[in-house]
């Protein structure tokens, strides 16, 4: 059994399936985000859809039994939302305040809409050899998807 077909035997029994930041175009790419609304790091958000998935632009997701995470972040929203599914809000409530996650950043800028367009250009430009390679990648495995 490969390593693939086992990841997606145990999927298919998962109560969730989740991922968070550029995970989300790992369960694309699985085949697993198809029909599945789902978010995922801002700069390969718009690769969601080669899959087949419906891009929120939202910072967690939860759709059927996929459960997405924006940026790395978003981790913590994701924990919580997660953790109020599994074990109820109240349970969530608790791990908040046990971690006192309470965010108040200093700046306005942890969004691309948000942030000044000269920092999100220099991001852009500092990191495009890195999102050409992930298009290509993503392009690659949704050609050998639709091949399956």
């Amino acid at each position: 059994m490969t390593r693939r077909s086992n990841f997606l035997r145990i999927a298919a029994r998962a109560r969730y399936v989740t991922s968070v930041c550029t995970g989300s175009l790992l369960l694309g790419a699985a085949g697993l985000l198809n029909g599945y609304k789902a978010t995922g790091y801002w700069m390969v958000r718009d690769m969601l859809p080669l899959f087949g998935a419906e891009f929120v632009h939202q910072r967690v997701v939860v759709d059927r039994t996929r459960v997405t995470g924006a940026g790395v972040t978003a981790g913590i929203d994701f924990a919580l939302a997660l953790t109020a599914a599994l074990c109820g809000k109240e349970r969530a409530e608790t791990l908040q305040l046990l971690v006192e996650y309470d965010p108040q950043p200093p700046f306005d800028a942890g969004a691309p809409e948000r942030a000044p367009p000269a920092v999100v250009e220099h991001l852009c430009e500092t990191r495009r050899a890195e999102l050409v390679a992930a298009r290509d990648a993503a392009m690659t495995a949704a050609k050998k998807l639709k091949r399956l």
